[in-house]
């Protein structure tokens, strides 16, 4: 048989009682809080595929595309700069009327002409000054310079070489201190006296 388990007597249950209310809890907080839920995980978002590097492309990547179909028009087009005719031609027109249309038709003949063609640079410029200046002091309104239209070289580098140096720098001369006071206006010259590879100038009077 068991052992028996002996009652507590009614002095031993009022001391124990004594005992126990005079006890302190260690941790009285700790035994009455709550514990704090546990959040669930978060979904791990499922990467998108990359059409470049996907193996598998279907009809729905595809449809936005339609053979043929045009370029998207873009606000920015790419402009080639204007050629040397086309911005001699832009130039505010400060001679007369009649007389700038007959000079570019050629029916104004040149009163003195100069001839660069073959010059470097170096040598053309100041023999320019020299004629215009000289030109203008005897009162000619019309003169021609002759530039040439430039050899057509062999260019097999990376970076295209300008041909006609004297040609596309002459223009800017004229426009440029000690000639621009001197000059009015500057145009390509008729066919029969010279073309791309010449120039008019009309002078301004002599303050003479």
């Amino acid at each position: 048989m068991g052992r028996r388990r002996r009652r507590l007597s009614e002095e031993e249950q009022a001391l124990w009682a004594q005992v126990a209310a005079s006890t302190v809890a260690l941790h009285p907080a700790a035994q009455h809080q709550p514990k704090p839920p546990v959040a669930p995980p978060s979904p791990v978002a499922k990467p998108k595929p990359n059409l470049h590097h996907s193996a598998r492309v279907t009809h729905a990547d595809l449809v936005a595309f339609r053979l043929g179909q045009s370029v998207v028009e873009t606000a920015w087009r790419h402009q080639p700069a204007p050629s040397l005719p086309e911005r001699l031609a832009e130039a505010p027109l400060n001679m007369d009327v009649k007389a700038h249309r007959k000079m570019t038709r050629g029916r104004l003949s040149p009163e003195a002409r100069i001839d660069l063609h073959g010059m470097t640079l170096a040598e053309a410029h100041p023999e320019l000054i020299r004629f215009i200046l000289r030109a203008q002091d005897t009162g000619l309104r019309l003169v021609l310079v002759i530039t040439g239209k430039g050899r057509l070289g062999a260019d097999d580098g990376p970076i295209p070489t300008r041909h006609g140096l004297l040609r596309h720098q002459v223009p800017h001369w004229l426009h440029q201190m000690p000639l621009a006071p001197a000059v009015l206006q500057v145009a390509q010259a008729h066919l029969k006296h010279g073309g791309a590879g010449a120039y008019y100038v009309y002078l301004r009077r002599s303050a003479r």
